[in-house]
């Protein structure tokens, strides 16, 4: 999610088993081995930032644009709704900005370094969440909407048998060639190649099988909640042991800034963009059969990611 915003809140997550921890003893649940760092789930002080003058300066700006009327434009452009646009926009114009975003390369300008850097962090606490609570090795996992392979290629380094898909057939052709690099290349018979993940161009209603651990990454942001709802329930169908799931949170401090955001990328530049209620996604999560076992947030100055991991109630 690349939306600006100067809070600068530690990447972390807590444990949801005791709610009513006091602060003396969730410091010192950190010391267990399978503990994961506490955080805030609200932010009142962020709007601190903008003082009055601010705020009406910023209503005035929102009160003359209309990013919707674009957001129309764009799915008339490629004929069909959501969906389509995302397709359309991850193919082309998003394709090359995403996998400069999501590479290495230094030919990136400092919005698109941070983003890169808060993704990183996201797709370093799965794995950091995955490996501590057991070896990967043979675990099946389902990659839904793997971009250009960020989680899916560290998740076959560990061993695990990944099915990894993307609604983009660029990001997925790009995955593969990423895969094949770093996958295969050295192997002998000493030291066998590692299996390549299962690549397929695929949207997330059309997942099927089950696998042991189900990872969905800043995908949600493409769904309003109504969509966002049944895509949950139809994630969590396929999982069998964890699902985990990141998504831009909807607060007002973050849908101001949102707002603001929308009024500088022209139609060809961006997607729409859903921000989720955590109480929101809990909710369909309960609704499938699932808890929230672990919590954990991702900010930088232009990227922010609430994680969650669910297990079967």
């Amino acid at each position: 999610m690349s939306i600006s915003t100067h809070l600068s809140s530690p990447i972390c997550f807590h444990n949801n088993s005791n709610p009513t921890l006091t602060t003396k003893s969730r410091t010192k649940l950190l010391l267990t081995p399978r503990a994961l760092p506490t955080f805030s789930t609200t932010d009142p002080t962020t709007l601190a930032l903008l003082g009055g003058s601010s705020i009406a300066a910023v209503a005035a700006i929102l009160s003359v644009a209309d990013p919707e009327k674009r957001r129309q434009l764009q799915a008339e452009e490629v004929g069909g709704g959501d969906k389509e646009v995302v397709r359309n926009y991850f193919n082309e114009t998003g394709f090359q900005r995403w996998k400069k975003i999501y590479g290495e390369t230094d030919d990136v300008n400092k919005v698109q370094r941070d983003i890169r850097l808060g993704h990183s962090k996201t797709v370093e606490n799965v794995m950091k969440l995955l490996t501590e609570q057991g070896s990967l090795r043979g675990v099946t996992v389902c990659d839904a909407g793997c971009g250009t392979g960020c989680l899916s290629i560290p998740l076959a380094k560990e061993g695990a048998i990944v099915c990894a898909s993307d609604i983009s057939a660029a990001m997925v052709s790009e995955a593969e060639k990423q895969a094949r690099a770093e996958l295969l290349t050295g192997s002998t018979p000493e030291s066998p190649a590692l299996e390549m993940p299962k690549f397929e161009v695929k949207d997330l209603e059309s997942l099927n099988g089950k696998y042991d651990t189900v990872v969905c990454l800043d995908v949600l942001i493409h769904y309003p909640q109504n969509k966002a709802d049944g895509m949950i329930a139809h994630l969590a169908s396929l999982a069998e042991k964890r699902l985990i799931l990141s998504f831009a949170p909807k607060t007002f401090y973050y849908s101001l800034l949102k707002r603001v955001g929308e009024l500088f990328p022209g139609p060809s530049k961006a997607t729409r963009a859903y921000l989720h209620a955590e109480e929101d996604v809990e909710r369909a999560l309960q609704k499938a059969g699932w808890r929230i076992r672990n919590r954990g947030l991702v900010t930088t100055q232009f990227y922010f990611s609430r994680m969650v991991e669910a297990v079967p109630l």
